[in-house]
């Protein structure tokens, strides 16, 4: 029951923890800020997370748009973990997290995510064993559940790709990267003082 809510959920949940950390960021400074070279490394950290993400995600739209319903992907990202999606928006939404300078910010997003995304997972995973049955069994037998196994990548020379869906995904990709420019906006209002400081975060 709890897993089939949470999974129902998903977009809800997600939206209340983005809204609840926006609220903060938005009346944050960063201790590191004030550190030099340190709050600059963490930004570029997060700026490499973000990336990854950015880049795996097009990549796994690209092998499951238009296919996600009725095919079994097992190929490409997939061939290398069973939810490469999720693993590349847990490394964006980390990647977020750094690239406000707060490691507060990314401890909680890191929580959140090992919180609610394995009740998302294993909902996911019994609608796809219910449609696929022994061939999902054995992919799951076969390759990892979230965190990718390189020795296990497999791509074929050429893919049939869905354009009008594959566009889609996109946008879902292209969010990281204009969070990352929010956040740079915050800064700037905060130098102005256009918005007020309220709370300082490790």
């Amino acid at each position: 029951m709890a897993k089939r809510f949470f999974a129902k959920n998903r977009k809800f949940f997600s939206w209340l923890l983005v809204g609840g950390l926006a609220v903060v960021i938005l009346f944050s400074e960063s201790y590191w800020e004030q550190k030099g070279i340190i709050g600059s490394v963490v930004f570029v950290t997060g700026l490499i997370l973000v990336s990854i993400a950015i880049v795996g995600r097009l990549w796994c739209s690209l092998y499951i748009s238009g296919y996600k319903t009725d095919t079994l992907i097992t190929t490409g990202p997939y061939s290398a973990c069973r939810n490469p999606l999720y693993f590349f928006s847990f490394l964006g939404g980390l990647g977020l997290g750094l690239a406000s300078e707060m490691l507060t910010v990314a401890l909680v997003i890191l929580v959140g995510f090992a919180l609610y995304y394995p009740f998302l997972i294993r909902a996911e995973e019994k609608k796809l064993h219910k449609r696929h049955k022994n061939n999902f069994e054995d992919y799951m037998n076969s390759v990892p559940r979230f965190f990718p196994s390189l020795r296990k990548l497999k791509e074929s020379e050429e893919y049939i790709v869905k354009p009008i869906a594959f566009r889609k995904g996109l946008f879902d990709a292209l969010w990281f990267i204009w969070m990352v420019g929010i956040l740079e906006l915050i800064e700037a209002l905060h130098e102005c003082k256009v918005l007020p400081i309220l709370l300082r975060l490790y």
